[in-house]
């Protein structure tokens, strides 16, 4: 039976890119330099687990039973921009202007994992494509094969309710040159070149 450090070391390994070095280094630092920190993080992580579920409307993280963007009376109606993971409900947030309502799908379609319409709650989302006030859907999947499905089967949705359905731009980084990019992403923006105007 392994130790209470073996333990604490094995259950940091749970965090993404953390390894058997990288936990080892994060528990002993906690037990030998900050205590007090991990008995914050200890009781953060207690109350998160408790008080945080899932947003019944939009599916994102919230600690009551409608997270801050769907119960703020101020978002537009008219907009709903489908994301993959609340991560990238986030990067919208922090980054854009953005004004409407979000669908989080906590995840994307990966039939070799056993992910389906069901487990990302494609029924749900064709419910709010049918509101009346909804004109516009936003596509904000990864540029990944399973993103491109997953965006193909939301499209599939909102044509059926009659909706407008646009997909975020993709192609050249800002900074970016064209001589150091992939060929299909520069495809894809060659492909999806915009008329400049004077």
């Amino acid at each position: 039976m392994p130790g209470l450090l073996d333990n604490l070391i094995e259950s940091l390994r749970c965090l993404p890119g953390v390894g058997p070095k990288s936990s080892q280094r994060m528990a002993l630092h906690l037990l030998e330099r900050d205590r007090n920190g991990a008995r914050h993080l200890a009781e953060a992580l207690t109350q998160a687990m408790q008080g945080i579920r899932h947003c019944s409307r939009c599916r994102g993280f919230s600690e009551s039973e409608l997270c801050r963007t769907c119960s703020d009376p101020g978002r537009d109606d008219s907009q709903i921009c489908v994301v993959e993971f609340p991560a990238d409900q986030i990067a919208v947030e922090q980054a854009t202007a953005y004004r409407g309502r979000y669908f989080v799908l906590m995840g994307r379609l990966s039939p070799l994992d056993g992910i389906g319409p069901e487990e990302l709650g494609m029924e749900q989302l064709a419910q709010r494509m049918l509101e009346t006030s909804l004109q516009e859907v936003i596509v904000a999947t990864n540029a990944t094969v399973e993103g491109e499905a997953t965006a193909h089967y939301i499209s599939g949705l909102a044509k059926a309710s009659e909706l407008k359905v646009t997909r975020l731009a993709q192609g050249v980084p800002l900074g970016g040159e064209l001589e150091y990019l992939d060929r299909s992403t520069l495809a894809r923006a060659f492909g999806a070149r915009l008329q400049i105007s004077s």
